[in-house]
């Protein structure tokens, strides 16, 4: 058996803000790691820190970027154990969108539609936790309560077979995972 850890956050950013506001929802990020020390993340996210467009498939770091700037970040880790085979399938799956990251894109129509409870799956665009749902449907990690287009980082944090191994902030999480040791 293997782990695939899901990292779940609440950035202080008028998108996360805006995101909050319209679902009462803790936690407004979500991304996913084959990894005890998170590293590397992978996510929909920002592709500059500073601005939250563009956007597209990144692999996020907690020594550079928005993470490191934001150490006060409230942030949930959850751990799922899988077979091998499923942990070797769902992070094929990862792997082989990292090598045309350029192709996809951050899908800001399905992640409006989600709210609204419409599912708008598009090719090769996603936000972040319908990236998760996707990478986890299609590999048979984890049996989803709706489909990957309608996931929210909420819904991680209320599945049953997610184990929540750490909750507070970012700084806490490193200290306990010894990120700060990990060479990138």
């Amino acid at each position: 058996m293997k782990s695939i850890y899901i990292l779940l956050t609440n950035a202080d950013t008028y998108v996360s803000k805006l995101i909050q506001f319209a679902t009462s929802d803790a936690y407004t990020h979500a991304s996913i790691s084959f990894d005890a020390s998170l590293q590397p993340l992978y996510s929909f996210a920002r592709r500059f820190s500073f601005v939250p467009l563009p956007a597209g498939l990144r692999r996020e770091s907690f020594k550079k970027g928005f993470f490191k700037r934001h150490p006060e970040m409230p942030c949930a880790l959850f751990e799922l154990p899988v077979p091998d085979a499923v942990y070797d399938a769902a992070k094929g799956l990862v792997e082989g969108m990292m090598q045309e990251s350029f192709k996809y894109r951050y899908n800001v129509i399905g992640l409006l539609l989600c709210k609204m409870n419409i599912s708008f799956p598009r090719r090769r665009r996603f936000f972040c936790s319908q990236f998760i749902g996707e990478i986890l449907d299609k590999s048979n990690a984890l049996d989803l309560p709706k489909e990957p287009s309608l996931m929210r980082p909420v819904d991680y944090a209320n599945h049953p077979d997610l184990m929540c191994t750490y909750e507070g902030d970012m700084s806490g999480l490193i200290q306990s995972v010894n990120i700060a040791s990990v060479k990138i």
